[in-house]
């Protein structure tokens, strides 16, 4: 009896299942969109990007001045808000080793400095994998290392950011190549657009100039 009125209950709900579907109609199978240049524009993005710096230093009114250049890192915070097809605003928040080396009648010089960077740049899209970039960048320095090396003793100097409004306004210069959806390439040239206030005391106007170049890594 138990049986029978198991296989009775199977019958009802398959008769049932049944019918739905001839009552709802056929099932349509849907098909993924295909994906375009525009299929990830419009989602905010954010990052973390990390990479080589390739600094030195130039002067304002002096275009025979030039120091040999340093290497040092980036790493920071990225943010992608798309405006309107192909524009976003893409702001950042790194971490930067700049400065420069040169051969003096005293010695060999080289100064380290760190600082905070913030980019406030404009991105064009200008094809599914290619982007440019363009803004200013106002710079925070936090510290910096001079240090001589006459041959024979080598004096390191340590300072510490104490100019209060010691703020340097730059510009930006980038491109970004796409490798997937969750991986740039980038490469980027800034350079102060006025006096950088870690050199004024040696009596010149003096500014960084960076090279950059690394890897973005966006988070869905």
């Amino acid at each position: 009896m138990k049986k029978i009125l198991f296989l009775a209950i199977c019958g009802l709900l398959v008769a049932g299942s049944v019918s739905a579907q001839n009552y709802y109609g056929p099932r349509r199978v849907r098909r993924a969109p295909a994906r375009d240049q525009y299929d990830d524009f419009y989602k905010v993005r954010v990052g973390v990007t990390g990479g080589l710096d390739i600094a030195n230093t130039v002067s304002a009114y002096n275009t025979n001045f030039s120091t040999g250049a340093i290497t040092g890192y980036n790493l920071g915070l990225t943010l992608d808000i798309p405006l309107v097809y192909p524009l976003s605003f893409a702001p950042e928040l790194l971490y930067s080793q700049k400065g420069y080396a040169a051969v003096t009648a005293d010695g060999n010089f080289t100064q380290h400095a760190n600082y905070i960077d913030v980019p406030l740049l404009a991105k064009f899209r200008l094809s599914p994998t290619f982007n440019f970039l363009v803004g200013p960048q106002v710079s925070f320095p936090v510290s910096t290392t001079n240090t001589y090396d006459n041959g024979f003793v080598v004096t390191n100097e340590h300072f510490y950011n104490t100019y209060g409004n010691g703020t340097i306004l730059d510009g930006v210069l980038g491109v970004s190549f796409d490798l997937s959806r969750d991986v740039e390439l980038r490469a980027r040239y800034t350079i102060d657009l006025e006096q950088n206030v870690q050199n004024a005391s040696y009596g010149g106007d003096y500014r960084n100039q960076v090279w950059q170049i690394g890897l973005g890594f966006k988070f869905r």
